[in-house]
């Protein structure tokens, strides 16, 4: 079978460009032993994968030139070499950017669509999902009474992470999105008690009248100037979990720190880092708690989707100017 799949041929400067890729016609390889062959429905785009587009050392292998791309994708097995994955089993693994793929069982999850839609495995109860559990509760440290503040909120992370602090008992929870639009959606849908358009004003300013008190929790997925916004406005022992810094992930020059780092000795304040891939242990508590919000509609969660494969690259670039409102998928 033919099969179409991107590639990257050179690295992006800057913002990436439609001539740095090319979407190529392959024909599938059947599975060799442990393997199976999987038609591919659903595909994510997210922001860490700008950061593999590079060359520069980091917490995971960069792509390879001329080669496919990878990255989250749920599909129907086609063809089967592995015992336990039979042919119309569906499964989530990480060959996404193509159509077809064929992938060790060993980095397969089996996913049941009569439980959930087949693209919430790719969001609210996949990836996406466990990195707002997981940075927020552990992370953040985050406890009953807590006041958050959420950047990116609108988005896939971002406005779960919101919902979940409201729903174990925050104080009050802020978000910062860009336009009018999610900021009605976050207040009105997702159920934060205050929301502001970070292009309406500096953000310093917004956050200070949208959090008279301050903020206990800071999880950022945008870095620059709302980080020093949240710095800023943290209380003493405040934690700050660093998720993205979708803000500078084209720039092409250093980015300075924030002015006001050393506020930090004043409120004993805590920045931390975390990868989603340090907290798989938190998997079967985080799907048993979250499915049920979601199955009960306790957790509310929205998708962007674009069709067809030929569209893979413009929803990637979608998601990295903010065209979209929670999580963005490829439907194939």
């Amino acid at each position: 079978m033919i099969n179409r799949e991107w590639h990257l041929l050179s690295r992006p400067v800057g913002w990436p460009k439609p001539e740095d890729f090319a979407l190529v016609e392959t024909e599938t390889r059947a599975p060799a032993e442990g393997q199976v062959l999987v038609r591919n429905k659903y595909l994510s785009v997210d922001p860490y994968m700008r950061g593999r587009m590079s060359a520069a050392k980091s917490y995971t292998a960069p792509f390879e030139l001329g080669k496919v791309m990878q990255g989250g994708a749920v599909g129907e097995i086609v063809e089967s070499n592995a015992e336990g994955f039979a042919v119309g089993v569906h499964v989530l693994h990480f060959g996404g950017w193509r159509e077809y793929a064929t992938i060790d069982v060993k980095g397969a999850v089996k996913v049941d669509p009569d439980l959930a839609p087949l693209s919430t495995y790719l969001g609210v109860l996949g990836m996406t999902g466990l990195t707002a559990y997981a940075g927020l509760l552990r992370t953040a440290s985050f406890k009953e009474g807590d006041s958050v503040f959420v950047s990116g909120a609108a988005g896939a992370v971002g406005s779960q992470v919101g919902q979940i602090a409201k729903l174990k008992g925050a104080s009050r929870v802020i978000g910062s999105a860009g336009s009018d639009e999610k900021v009605k959606l976050l207040v009105e849908e997702y159920g934060f008690d205050a929301a502001f358009n970070y292009k309406n004003g500096p953000v310093g300013k917004q956050l200070r009248e949208a959090a008279p008190d301050g903020v206990d929790v800071y999880f950022d997925n945008v870095g620059g100037d709302h980080l020093e916004a949240a710095i800023g406005s943290l209380n003493e022992r405040g934690r700050i979990a660093i998720c993205g810094m979708i803000s500078v992930y084209n720039n092409t020059e250093p980015t300075p720190g924030p002015k006001n780092l050393g506020r930090l000795i004043q409120t004993r304040g805590r920045i931390e880092g975390f990868l989603v891939g340090d907290h798989y242990d938190l998997q079967s508590q985080f799907v048993q708690e979250v499915g049920a919000w979601v199955a009960s509609g306790e957790l509310k969660y929205r998708e962007t989707v674009v069709e067809g494969i030929e569209n893979n690259l413009e929803a990637f670039l979608g998601q990295l100017r903010g065209d979209n409102t929670g999580k963005m998928i490829v439907k194939l």
